[in-house]
């Protein structure tokens, strides 16, 4: 790219001195050629109009008395009749330009300027002509380095960024370059390679979640299974199957539960937890992003609220809903926290277009979407939310607002349900 770079910039320059050059030789010599023939003709009229003065003055006319009328360079013959002709300076040889004046005496003064002498001038405009140029040359492959290393390196830097992704390193390098257009590239590669980093996090999270809670249940599954093989007893294979089958149960609900997030890997379980902390942690990581494409992301309402449920299932539903805001939404995004009967409700609210009238409830369904995206985020929001026994709703639909609602008591555990034995 620096080569093809310095070329067509080379390239350039070197049409527009040809251009120009040589229209601007073709003007110069004609005005040479111009000026010189004007500088004849004005000579030998002066000339002949001092001859013409003394003839009438009845002064004496002769070669040595005119010579400092004559240029060192031009040659004059001056005829008057009755006379000898009077020849100042050498006659040139070759092409001249000449002009020939007559006086009112009769007399004629012709002066000759050889045509060397308009070459010579023509030869130091030419040399002046080709010095500028040259100059202009140098100029133009000094830029065009200049400009190449300029575009090539960072070009260079960006694509080893783009190598360094497919290679599965997703460190963003934060590099910029000075220039708008690169700038822009390395944006997108940097906010790739963040989003790149989080989704390799995530699934590794969900292998090392999938091999320790899968483990325990087909170790079971198999050990039954084994014990089926080896006995002979109708009783003890009914038995051993229907604990198999609790068992194939058991591990269909952790592949369920795997698939869709519902449970905070490091508890399992819902518990009671401060709503500030997960709002303000989803406003601390998607305020940047917001703030990229000049928009705003704020909080209000309620403070200090306690909902049941699993903190990270709560934050991804979140997530969930302000990335679908930012994608498709408008204006300020505002979650408000608010309190209704015995359930905590987050609202999330912008100020886009809304959601279109033909999509309306369905917007929660699988492949549902309004736009280019894949139609799963709000479904797998809901799922989410309803895993920790609380809702997702569409509130409004123009201005779009939706609410996550969020029982504030926790269930009760099963031996409080038990009843009690007297």
């Amino acid at each position: 790219m620096r080569r093809r770079l310095i070329q067509s910039t080379l390239a350039v320059v070197l049409v527009v001195i040809a251009v120009f050059g040589v229209s601007l030789v073709i003007v110069e010599t004609r005005t040479i050629t111009t000026t010189a023939q004007e500088r004849v003709n004005s000579e030998s009229v002066r000339l002949a109009g001092i001859v013409d003065g003394r003839i009438l003055g009845d002064e004496q006319i002769s070669a040595e008395i005119l010579r400092e009328q004559v240029g060192d360079a031009r040659y004059a013959v001056i005829r008057i009749p009755g006379r000898e002709a009077i020849e100042i300076g050498d006659e040139p040889d070759g092409d001249v330009i000449e002009h020939t004046a007559r006086g009112e005496e009769g007399e004629t003064v012709t002066v000759q300027e050889p045509r060397s002498q308009i070459t010579r001038e023509v030869g130091r405009t030419l040399l002046i002509i080709g010095a500028v140029a040259l100059l202009a040359v140098i100029a133009a492959v000094l830029l065009a380095l200049r400009q190449a290393s300029r575009l090539a390196s960072p070009l260079t830097d960006l694509a080893e960024t783009a190598e360094r992704l497919g290679s599965g390193d997703p460190r963003p390098r934060h590099k910029r370059y000075g220039v708008p257009e690169l700038d822009r590239v390395a944006d997108v590669l940097d906010a790739s390679a963040e989003r790149i980093g989080r989704m390799l996090t995530a699934e590794r999270r969900l292998a090392a979640d999938a091999s320790h809670q899968l483990r325990t249940p087909l170790t079971a599954l198999s050990m039954r299974l084994e014990e089926i093989t080896l006995t002979d007893d109708p009783e003890t294979v009914k038995e051993e199957a229907t604990i198999a089958l609790t068992q194939v149960e058991r591990l269909t609900d952790v592949v369920e539960r795997l698939l869709t997030n519902a449970r905070d890997p490091r508890t399992g379980s819902a518990v009671t937890f401060d709503l500030d902390e997960v709002i303000q942690q989803q406003l601390a990581e998607w305020r940047p992003a917001y703030r990229g494409v000049g928009r705003a992301i704020v909080s209000s309402g309620k403070q200090h609220l306690q909902a049941v449920g699993t903190p990270g299932a709560v934050a991804q539903v979140l997530a969930a809903l302000i990335e679908n805001s930012l994608m498709h939404g408008g204006g300020t995004v505002a979650l408000r926290t608010r309190v209704t009967g015995n359930q905590a409700v987050i609202e999330v609210t912008d100020e886009g277009p809304g959601v279109p009238a033909d999509l309306g409830a369905r917007i929660f369904e699988r492949a549902i979407s309004g736009r280019n995206s894949t139609g799963i985020g709000l479904a797998v929001a809901r799922d989410l939310a309803e895993a920790d026994g609380g809702r997702l709703e569409m509130l409004q639909a123009q201005p779009p607002v939706f609410g996550l609602f969020l029982s504030r008591t926790a269930p009760l555990k099963p031996e409080e349900n038990a009843p009690t034995v007297r």
